[in-house]
């Protein structure tokens, strides 16, 4: 997984009935792009690092 500062990260849910949580990458802390990442959820406004497993992907945005 790569990523950039500004992409969205999106955690899907591996459960029915739980809900899909996503934020946007403020810090990547991995070389290359690599996690770890340090996210701003949208849910909450609770910024973490977070270390994503198989149930997250990224959504690239162009940057300027």
């Amino acid at each position: 997984m790569h990523a950039s500062v500004g992409d969205l990260i999106v955690v899907h849910s591996t459960h029915v009935g739980d809900h899909v949580r996503d934020g946007e990458i403020l810090e990547v802390r991995g070389k290359g792009g690599e996690p770890p990442y340090f996210v701003r959820w949208s849910d909450d406004g609770h910024e973490s690092l977070f270390f994503p497993g198989p149930d997250a992907t990224v959504t690239h945005f162009e940057h300027n």
